[in-house]
């Protein structure tokens, strides 16, 4: 380091990184320090030049390791941090450049140093290099003054009591990483850590008194979005519009964090766009991994608390005092700011954490009348499911969820119209109600679950977004309606198939369902209509005769699903073990039809319209032991449009519909004819 380092290769052969790291004690009132913090290299911008930096100062590094136990440099560098941040609130008011850009600078490399350590030694061994006392090299006390803490809470007053200016911005950026490197610790643990040392002093202490004023200072850097300061703005060369060499260090680290604490696991696929404010994504990171923290054995995390606890600036209800850590923040800000920043899966993780604990946020945004703001994004999301982690997708779907779960939000989405989405490509939708839109992306959804990853939990819930809004559909769309029926079709045919294969390998209707299932859905309606009262026969024996066996090769299914098949069992075909799935779609598919049907029957003329027109392949299910009841109701509402419909049409059509019948059952005929000399 010094005045004249300029780049990452000179780091190894530095004289003042050597002296650092070497086996004499240096003071922390050394004039040392002084020209160890005037140095100036650009940061990298990519991950190879990260690396080099890691490599460039891997010996430096692996000295001080070593030698720290007897020097306490590293110690000695966080008293010259923390003696200089007393004196930053000042320096900011008075413009002082080289001051803060000198702090920024140590900050800089005790973070460095931190990820190091963290990664070579125990939370206990690391502890031991942060304990500082002014005896000779060599000496042991017991008195010895532990910095963590000291460490951790002036990070904290730094991100909370710092005014956010352009001189500001990076030592507050490096702050917010620092902390997240200290947190980085469950990386390198399989288990959840339950009692650690930096959780500890985070949860409990001086720090506690920090908790709603850090949480809130996050938000609102999240709010926001504060750019980096344009060039000029500080002493020190600018960074690149990624941030610092910090942010390059720590995002990393942040991101696999909160998905080790959130989702089970690190590898996730992450994509990495260009972010227009580091500050707001790392104090963002840094937020998530807080509210995340398990909870102390004596105590409930009291980050979490905030977060669960914090409401509007409009409010001027008193708060519990039950409810600690509580704060005020601006709600439509905060709605606003949610809704621009999907796109990524640290914003739609912080809107799921929101919305599933926090009942104040969750309460104003489902009384929003611009909902479609954040349900579109969310929307997008599930639609390009193909280019998304699964994390992504599957809090996207969770939130969508929660909304549905209002009946409000059921009602309201209805009546929002949309034009022209021009991101849904399968079919031009020049106008849409935002509901309708909703049950499209789901659908299309399960589909590409169904046909792709096959994962039981995602398309468990995408159903149950659908029945939760089912009683609730107004005016559907007529490609929403058709889409709804033709994808309940689709399964029932799958499902006659696979237990005609089953039971019959070399049946021809085995040949004949698999042409239905694959054929387009308009490709198929002349097929269908022609045949379906063959199809309807067969269905009706085939349930009728093996509903006792059937019941035994759901059971057997399901056993093989879970892997509890004895050494005796014959495992099942892929066929056989997804017949337990078709049925559990087709069954939420026909009560989601029957609960629309049930209560808003006159507000959907389209998709009536669409169930009439498939009907014959419906009345196939009437003798299924497992739709019997859902059918019936089906049937009856089936009854009761066809005696209106009767009334209304004149007896010229009707004679016109007898003679398309009698052509289609003489079509039916010739295909059993040539199924017979096959």
């Amino acid at each position: 380091m010094g005045s004249n380092s300029s780049r990452i290769g000179d780091l190894s052969k530095n004289e003042y990184l050597k002296k650092l790291s070497g086996t004499e004690s240096v003071s922390e009132n050394d004039p040392f320090w002084n020209q160890l913090l005037s140095f100036s290299f650009p940061a990298p911008t990519s991950s190879t030049e990260l690396k080099l930096l890691e490599e460039a100062t891997v010996s430096v590094c692996k000295s001080l390791v070593e030698n720290n136990p007897r020097t306490r440099n590293l110690a000695a560098l966080i008293k010259v941090f923390l003696s200089r941040t007393k004196e930053l609130k000042l320096s900011a008011e008075c413009q002082n450049h080289i001051f803060i850009w000198q702090t920024h600078n140590a900050l800089f490399i005790i973070c460095c140093l931190l990820k190091v350590f963290i990664c070579e030694m125990s939370e206990e061994e690391l502890q031991l290099h942060f304990t500082y006392e002014e005896k000779s090299p060599g000496s042991y006390s017991s008195d010895s003054e532990d910095l963590l803490e000291e460490l951790i809470c002036c990070l904290m007053q730094l991100i909370t009591d710092i005014p956010l200016l352009d001189i500001t911005y990076e030592i507050s950026l490096e702050a917010v990483s620092t902390m997240v490197v200290f947190l980085s610790c469950q990386l390198f643990h399989k288990e959840v850590l339950r009692e650690s040392i930096s959780h500890k002093y985070l949860m409990q202490g001086r720090c506690l008194s920090y908790t709603s004023k850090l949480v809130k200072t996050l938000l609102y850097n999240f709010i926001r979005q504060e750019k980096p300061p344009p060039p000029g703005a500080h002493v020190f060369p600018q960074q690149s519009d990624g941030g610092g060499l910090l942010y390059g260090l720590a995002s990393g680290v942040a991101t696999g964090l909160w998905t080790v604490f959130t989702l089970g696991g690190v590898g996730s696929k992450q994509q990495t766009p260009e972010l227009s404010s580091p500050l707001a994504n790392q104090s963002l990171l840094l937020l998530l991994v807080l509210a995340n923290l398990t909870d102390a054995p004596d105590a409930p995390n009291p980050y979490r608390q905030a977060i669960m606890s914090f409401k509007n600036t409009q409010d001027n209800s008193p708060f519990p005092s039950s409810v600690p850590h509580a704060f005020q923040i601006n709600f439509n800000s905060l709605y606003t700011a949610l809704c621009e920043q999907q796109t990524s899966d640290q914003a739609t993780l912080l809107l799921y954490t929101l919305l599933h604990q926090n009942s104040n946020i969750r309460t104003y945004m489902l009384a929003r009348t611009d909902m479609e703001n954040l349900v579109l994004p969310i929307l997008e999301i599930l639609y390009h499911v193909e280019e998304r982690n699964s994390h992504h997708v599957y809090m996207a779907l969770i939130i969508l969820l929660i909304l549905t779960e209002d009946d409000g939000f059921n009602r309201s989405i209805h009546e929002v119209i949309l034009k022209n989405i021009t991101w849904y490509s399968e079919r031009v939708l020049t106008e849409i109600s935002l509901g309708s839109l909703l049950i499209l992306v789901v659908i299309r959804t399960i589909q590409y679950n169904m046909t792709r990853t096959r994962d039981k939990y995602l398309h468990t819930n995408c159903l149950a977004a659908l029945a939760n809004m089912s009683a609730q559909f107004r005016s559907l769309h007529q490609y929403a309606a058709q889409r709804i029926i033709s994808y309940t079709c689709r399964h029932l045919r799958r499902y006659v198939y696979v237990l005609d294969k089953l039971y019959f390998p070399h049946s021809h209707c085995s040949t004949l369902q698999h042409c239905f299932s694959t054929l387009s859905d308009n490709g198929e309606e002349l097929l269908s209509l022609t045949c379906s009262h063959i199809l309807r026969s067969y269905a009706s024996s085939l349930f009728s005769l093996l509903s006792k066996k059937h019941n035994k090769v759901l059971e057997q299914a399901t056993q093989s699903l879970r892997g509890s098949l004895s050494s005796n069992d014959v495992p099942l075909p892929d066929y056989a073990q997804d017949l337990n799935v078709i049925e559990e779609v087709i069954r939420m598919m026909l009560e989601i039809i029957n609960s629309c049907l049930t209560n808003s029957l006159h507000h959907n003329p389209n998709l009536v319209y669409a169930l009439l027109y498939k009907r014959d392949l419906f009345e196939q299910f009437r003798t299924h032991p497992s739709f019997q009841d859902i059918m019936q109701n089906i049937d009856l509402k089936h009854c009761t449009v066809c005696a209106s419909v009767h009334h209304l049409i004149p007896p010229q059509v009707i004679c016109k519909r007898i003679c398309v019948t009698t052509t289609l059952r003489t079509l039916s005929i010739i295909i059993i004819l040539i199924f017979v000399s096959l």
